[in-house]
C-alpha cells in the first residue's frame, strides 16, 4: 500500500493534488529521478482516481468508476507502466442492442449484414455507406460526422439516443471529435479500438498505482481534500490535478461537465454477456451500458458481476463536455493558470480536455521531462 505515515511530515518539494494517472506518473518521477519529497492528496480513499479497481463482496475484481480499458500507440508510455506491472493481452470488442439483437459496434461489415439481412463483401459495405452517406461542405459537430459517413438512419440507430443520454444534449450542439472516436469500418474487424498495444494490467489498476507510488520520496495522503493542506503543510510547488475551475473559485463560472451513476451487482451466474461491453442507444433505455468485468480481468470465478452505467449533471466530474461554448470559457481560465507562479495544471480536470489514460501519461512524462530540463539548467 503507499505510504501513510503516523508522523506526518508538514514539508515537501511537490505537493500533487490527485491520485489518478497524472499525479502519480510525476510523483514517481519526481521521487524516483530528481530525489523529490512529494506529497499527494486525494479526497477520495484509495489511490488510482478514476481507474482504481477492487474486489466486490463475491471476490470478483471491478472497475468502481466504469470499465478502463488500456489502449496506445506510444511504446514510451508502455515502457514506462511496465515497470509496475505485468499485462494480460485484451482486445476489447463492444456490442450494440439495436433493433432486438446485438450488433458490433463501431458499424462494421458484419453489423450492416445482420441488421439488414444482407451478404455483403468490404467492396459491397462501402457502396451501402455511399449511397446512405450525407455529402457535407463542412464537418462542424458530432452528428456531422456520422451522418456524413453512414446516413441518417444508422445515425438514429446508433448513435443520436446514445449521445444524448451520455452527454445530456443533442449530437449537433458537441464538438466533431466526439463521434470522430468511433470509426466506421467495411470489414469485420470488430475490435474496438486499433491501437498497436491492448492490454490490461495484470494484477489490476490498483495495484499498478500501489507499485509506482511505493517508493520513500512519496507521501499519499487519501481522503484529504486540497483546502484541509493548502495552508497547513509547506511545499514549494503545486500540481492541481483538479477542476481548474474549482481552484479559481469558480469566478468566471463552472466549467461544464458530465458524471456519472454506476448500479454495481453480482449475479448468481458464471457469465452474463458474450463480451466486456454491451452499449444501448435505445433513448427509453435509461443507462448507456453494462458493462462485465470478468471479460476485461481474465478472472476465473463462478460468480460475475455487471454494472449498469447511467451519466448525469450531478456527482464527480468525469467528462469535459466538448461544446465552443466551454472551450471558450475554459480558455478564460487557461489566461489565469498561465499568471499562476508556482502551480502546475495538468490531467482531464486541470486542463478540461478529454484525455485517453495513454495519453494522460504522456502528458505526465513530458511534464517531467520540463522540470528535469529546467533542474539541470538551474544546477549549471
Amino acid at each position: 500500500m503507499p505510504r501513510q505515515p503516523e508522523h506526518r511530515p508538514d514539508s515537501f518539494d511537490y505537493l500533487i493534488v490527485g491520485g489518478g494517472f497524472a499525479g502519480c506518473v510525476l510523483a514517481e518521477r519526481l521521487a524516483s529521478q530528481l530525489g523529490q519529497r512529494v506529497l499527494i492528496v486525494d479526497r477520495r480513499e484509495h489511490i488510482g482516481g478514476n481507474a482504481y479497481d477492487c474486489l466486490d463482496k463475491a471476490g470478483v475484481l471491478i472497475h468502481r468508476y466504469g470499465p478502463h480499458i488500456f489502449h496506445t500507440n506510444a511504446q514510451r508510455v508502455v515502457d514506462y507502466l511496465s515497470q509496475f506491472t505485468g499485462w494480460l493481452p485484451y482486445e476489447h470488442r463492444v456490442l450494440a442492442q439495436v433493433d432486438g439483437q446485438q450488433v458490433p459496434i463501431p458499424i462494421n461489415l458484419t453489423t450492416l449484414n445482420r441488421l439488414y439481412g444482407l451478404a455483403l463483401d468490404e467492396a459491397g459495405a462501402a457502396a451501402f455507406l455511399a449511397a446512405r452517406a450525407v455529402p457535407m461542405e463542412r464537418i462542424a459537430s458530432s452528428r456531422d460526422v456520422v451522418v456524413s459517413q453512414v446516413g441518417e438512419e444508422l445515425y438514429a440507430k446508433f448513435f443520436e439516443g446514445y449521445t444524448r443520454k451520455q452527454w445530456g444534449r443533442d449530437a449537433r450542439e458537441l464538438d466533431k471529435m466526439v463521434t470522430a472516436r468511433v470509426p466506421t469500418r467495411t470489414n469485420a474487424d470488430d475490435r474496438y479500438f486499433q491501437d498497436s498495444f491492448q492490454c490490461m494490467p495484470l494484477h489490476g489498476y490498483t495495484r499498478m498505482f500501489e507499485r509506482m507510488v511505493d517508493h520513500p520520496g512519496i507521501t499519499f495522503w487519501p481522503g484529504t481534500d486540497f483546502a484541509e493542506v493548502k495552508d497547513r503543510v509547506r511545499y514549494e510547488q503545486l500540481v492541481y490535478c483538479g477542476p481548474v475551475d474549482e481552484y479559481f473559485g469558480y469566478c468566471f463560472g463552472r466549467l461544464p461537465y458530465r458524471s456519472l451513476r454506476f448500479e454495481h451487482r453480482t449475479l448468481d451466474q458464471e457469465w452474463l454477456q458474450s463480451v466486456a461491453v454491451v452499449n444501448y442507444p435505445a433513448p427509453e433505455v435509461p443507462f448507456t451500458r453494462i458493462t462485465e468485468y470478468k471479460h476485461l480481468t481474465g478472472q476465473v470465478h463462478p460468480r460475475t458481476s455487471i454494472t449498469h452505467e447511467y451519466p448525469t449533471d450531478e456527482g464527480d466530474p468525469y467528462y469535459p463536455v466538448p461544446a465552443p461554448e466551454n472551450a471558450a470559457l475554459y480558455r478564460r481560465y487557461e489566461a489565469l493558470t498561465e499568471n499562476t507562479p508556482g502551480v502546475t495544471f495538468t490531467g482531464r480536470l486541470g486542463t478540461y480536455r478529454y484525455y485517453n489514460m495513454d495519453q494522460v501519461v504522456a502528458q505526465s512524462l513530458g511534464l517531467f521531462e520540463r522540470i528535469r530540463k529546467k533542474a539541470t539548467a538551474t544546477a549549471s
